[in-house]
């Protein structure tokens, strides 16, 4: 078992919520990173439901409060279970206190009209690029646990003209993503807005998520091995009181769009 699947394990309790633990491995300026948090979520979701043909599809987090490293709980409520696809809503809680809000769809594959007309960013192949080194200079414990390689956007120097970033992502001990790692996935890069205005002491101290949406797009291949890299891609186009949107893609090396991501952060 590697460390995202150590820390990411749920245990359902005899009231049926789950038990969890916030891991201090994940964090970043001022907590947990919200894909880590998406990702427990998940977990709690996907046993809820119980069945494995009923994909996570859509998942929407809302953070109320920054969590702190120990035990907490998942308290998970079926909505609405039809036929084919379910309807759930889900809170972290810690001490008493709300961490996090979401709501979910899992369901199963349909038979429907199929096309991609997204098209995967050409960059060059993961072992053509230098890997980012954990911290990137700066202490956030989450980046030790990717191996980082930036493609475009990735001098974090706040100089840019074009607020867009990315580059291929794995885990740094190897493992196939499930739907759980790609929520997280869909939160590990360093903010695109440090494109624009550096992070540091000089620039923003953080961007913590406000809520983050995550659709699940298509299934990871079969042919997956554990020490695949995936590309991101995020750009922000708006940023305006205070707050910015930040638009996310996850693609296979092959042109697979796994996960597409939307989330409103606050600049702090």
């Amino acid at each position: 078992m590697t460390r995202f699947e150590r820390d990411s394990a749920v245990t359902r309790a005899a009231d049926g919520h789950y038990d969890v633990r916030i891991d201090g491995a994940w964090w970043i300026v001022v907590g947990p990173n919200g894909g880590y948090i998406a990702a427990l979520l998940v977990r709690a979701l996907q046993d809820a439901v119980g069945d494995p043909t009923r994909a996570p599809r859509s998942l929407t987090v809302h953070y109320v409060t920054p969590g702190v490293e120990g035990p907490a709980r998942v308290l998970v409520r079926t909505e609405r279970s039809g036929r084919s696809l379910s309807s759930l809503s889900a809170r972290l809680e810690q001490d008493g206190k709300l961490v996090a809000l979401a709501l979910a769809t899992l369901a199963r594959s349909r038979d429907a009209l199929e096309f991609q007309d997204l098209h995967m960013p050409e960059v060059a192949p993961p072992e053509a690029l230098a890997e980012r080194e954990p911290g990137h200079g700066r202490t956030v414990p989450m980046r030790a646990r990717f191996d980082t390689r930036p493609a475009f956007g990735g001098s974090e120097s706040g100089t840019a003209s074009r607020t867009i970033s990315g580059g291929w992502l794995r885990l740094a001990e190897p493992l196939v993503p499930d739907a759980a790692a790609l929520a997280m996935f869909c939160d590990a890069w360093p903010p695109t807005i440090a494109q624009r205005q550096a992070l540091g002491p000089s620039g923003l101290r953080g961007v913590p998520t406000v809520d983050l949406t995550v659709h699940f797009r298509a299934p990871i291949p079969a042919h997956a091995r554990p020490d695949d890299f995936y590309l991101c891609v995020f750009r922000t186009l708006t940023a305006r009181d205070g707050f910015l949107e930040e638009d996310g893609e996850i693609w296979t090396r092959d042109g697979i769009l796994l996960a597409q991501s939307r989330q409103l952060a606050m600049q702090i």
